[in-house]
């Protein structure tokens, strides 16, 4: 894609850039327990900075908007306590509203990314307000403030013109470098340039690295292009099977989707997961296959055990069984190891591999070697081949299981990913200015 990053700026010293961030980080108890996004972001400010940029950092932390509304769920240990008489809804909802915020401010983050720039952030505890303004007015060039969490306003996600406005007070520039929510159509993500409050627009080098790699793979492959979905639904992945069936030359299908499928091809799948209203649009993607000539890979063996683990390390009995003689009260729950070495052996012949969803319940140690077997299939053939995990859960395993660094790249954004794959056009990435339009 065509857009502009922040390497084409020109004369950046002394001006007012504002940074979309994704620092969603995972915390517990105040302290962030995987910092990888704060990683990912740190060449793009280290670069503004560097050139001497004042810049304004944003980003958004969990979902807080549920907390400002009279729909707070309240989980099972609440509920008792209403049950039993000792508080009340009304008392629940109200203490979340007052102690959830601070779970979610974007502070601890703060703090960690003034460790790393050398001390030359500060936190803005608003977005929009005094603190926020009176801390970007004193910027000085070279230093940063990270205002505190977008979501904290409910006209964060209704792209509200006026907090639109308010959110580019002083900046000249824009910089997205937030793919995890590139795929959202929110005011910090997209509708800040949709307004035309800011002109220019761009993206940082972390989105810069995903167009690159993910959306010119897709668009100009170097085949044999191998494609594997896996994951628990094919409902969630519909356009994704269809848009990829065009694009690859094999498509592989593992994880509680493959039941489906293979329920679709007449077969027994037991107590596996299934989704009973796709069965026929399974039928129409393998026929799809069919005619365009392409090759749709299901499990050819199955593992299958009584129950789903639960705690989910639970040790359990399993054995393997052929795909198509499940028995009737057994769970597939990983592919086999014949169909191991059969998407194995296509990875190996492959030049363009992406995946996306795991191979079975890979939490379990058990019942994991499927998707132990792709990672491993794809850190073989690294350095010769591109290979691309397309964020969630399959990036979160291969984190997991160790091959992280024999991948040509993991993608930073589950959604934004698939929907890449299904070939929608971001309004994160869409909204930036096309290289010859500035």
């Amino acid at each position: 894609m065509n857009k502009m990053s922040v390497k084409d700026l020109k004369d950046l010293k002394g001006k007012n850039v504002l940074v979309r961030c994704d620092f969603n980080v995972p915390m517990k108890d105040g302290v962030i327990t995987d910092e990888n996004r704060i990683q990912g972001a740190l060449p793009t400010i280290k670069y503004l900075l560097d050139a001497g940029a004042r810049v304004t950092l944003c980003s958004h932390m969990g979902k807080p908007h549920s907390i400002f509304s009279a729909e707070v769920k309240l989980n099972k240990k609440d509920l008792k306590k209403v049950d039993a008489g000792e508080t009340t809804k009304e008392v629940i909802i109200e203490k979340a509203k007052k102690d959830e915020p601070k779970k979610l401010t974007l502070a601890p983050v703060a703090k960690r990314l003034n460790e790393l720039l050398g001390g030359k952030v500060v936190f803005a505890t608003d977005v929009i307000g005094k603190d926020a303004k009176a801390k970007r007015d004193a910027l000085k060039n070279g230093e940063a403030v990270l205002l505190e969490n977008l979501r904290f306003h409910w006209e964060e996600e209704k792209k509200d013109e006026g907090f639109c406005k308010e959110l580019a007070y002083n900046a000249e520039i824009y910089v997205n470098d937030a793919f995890g929510t590139a795929h959202r159509s929110h005011a910090s993500t997209a509708a800040i340039v949709e307004y035309g409050i800011i002109k220019t627009a761009v993206c940082g080098f972390l989105i810069e690295k995903e167009l690159e790699v993910m959306a010119d793979t897709l668009e100009n492959p170097k085949r044999p292009f191998v494609a594997i979905l896996g994951g628990a639904k094919v409902a969630d992945k519909l356009n994704v099977i269809s848009n990829l069936l065009e694009k690859c030359d094999t498509l592989i299908i593992g994880g509680g989707m493959a039941y489906t499928f293979l329920k679709a091809k007449g077969y027994e799948v037991g107590t596996s997961l299934l989704d009973e209203e796709k069965i026929g649009y399974c039928k129409e993607m393998m026929v799809k296959a069919e005619k365009s000539g392409k090759e749709l890979l299901l499990p050819i063996d199955t593992v299958v055990t009584d129950h789903f683990p639960e705690p989910i390390d639970e040790k359990i009995v399993v054995k393997t069984v052929p795909s198509n003689k499940i028995p009737a009260d057994k769970m597939g729950m990983d592919i086999g190891e014949k169909t191991r070495k059969l998407y194995a052996d296509k990875v190996a012949s492959a030049k363009s591999v992406i995946w996306n969803g795991p191979m079975g319940v890979f939490e379990n140690p058990t019942l994991a070697k499927g998707t132990i077997a792709v990672a491993q299939a794809l850190a073989d053939v690294y350095g010769k081949c591109t290979t691309i995990i397309g964020g969630g859960d399959s990036a979160a395993a291969v984190q997991q299981l160790g091959f992280a660094d024999k991948v040509t790249h993991i993608s930073t954004g589950g959604g934004a990913s698939l929907e890449l794959f299904e070939g929608k056009v971001l309004p994160g990435i869409a909204c930036l200015n096309d290289k010859r339009s500035v």
